[in-house]
């Protein structure tokens, strides 16, 4: 059963991109000295869950060394179409965040929206990145974060259906420990640590997160 209240963080691209950004993509790239205060903010809370989408290569140069230093962990979501291509992840980083103890998840195949599948697509970006990832992390990758924030109740059905232990958002809004379906706040270059303090720990008005929970309940049965 769902338990305690918890925030969950997500962090993407951190310092100078090295390679062509998607569009509107540069919006979640944020600086090495912001993504250090974030950290050391968030670091204070007393239920927070870390995760990075995208596998970017600032993932290892840049997010890992401050992840240790502070004795944190996180879950990285890794697309599997990007893996040991330039400026994302290879396949020696995935291990090497897998032997500092991170955890390794899959972001899909090649960051398209989960929403509106067909059943080749499904298949392609929820069983063959997984396998793809599982490979190159030698683990199980048993965790899943929605490309773009974006899905629907065939979606989450089918990754419930392959097994999947739990599944990762960004309607931006508090989860509870235990959950399948785990909303996240992702953070975005004009983030404070200040700002991020009083959304997800004191919360939003009741209208905002009335809104929010509709928009992420008409998504999961659309």
């Amino acid at each position: 059963m769902p338990g305690k209240p918890l925030v969950n963080i997500c962090f993407h691209g951190i310092g100078t991109p090295k390679r062509d950004l998607e569009p509107g993509e540069d919006a979640y790239w944020i600086g090495a000295d912001q993504y250090l205060r974030i950290l050391d903010e968030i670091a204070t809370w007393p239920s927070v869950q870390i995760s990075f989408d995208d596998g970017n290569a600032s993932d290892i140069e840049l997010g890992l060394p401050a992840l240790l230093e502070r004795e944190l962990t996180a879950d990285f979501f890794v697309l599997a179409g990007r893996l040991d291509t330039a400026g994302s992840l290879s396949s020696n980083d995935v291990r090497e965040l897998r032997r500092h103890g991170m955890g390794i998840g899959t972001h899909g195949m090649w960051h398209r929206s989960w929403r509106g599948l067909s059943a080749a697509r499904r298949f392609e970006e929820f069983v063959t990145a997984r396998q793809r990832l599982a490979e190159a992390s030698r683990t199980a990758v048993e965790i899943a974060a929605c490309p773009l924030g974006r899905y629907d109740r065939r979606a989450l059905n089918s990754l419930r259906t392959l097994g999947y232990r739990r599944v990762y958002t960004s309607d931006r809004r508090r989860a509870r420990a235990g959950a399948w379906f785990q909303p996240r706040f992702s953070v975005r270059n004009q983030d404070t640590p200040e700002n991020l303090r009083a959304e997800a720990l004191t919360g939003p008005d009741l209208a905002t997160r009335t809104r929010r929970r509709l928009a992420a309940s008409i998504k999961r049965w659309r």
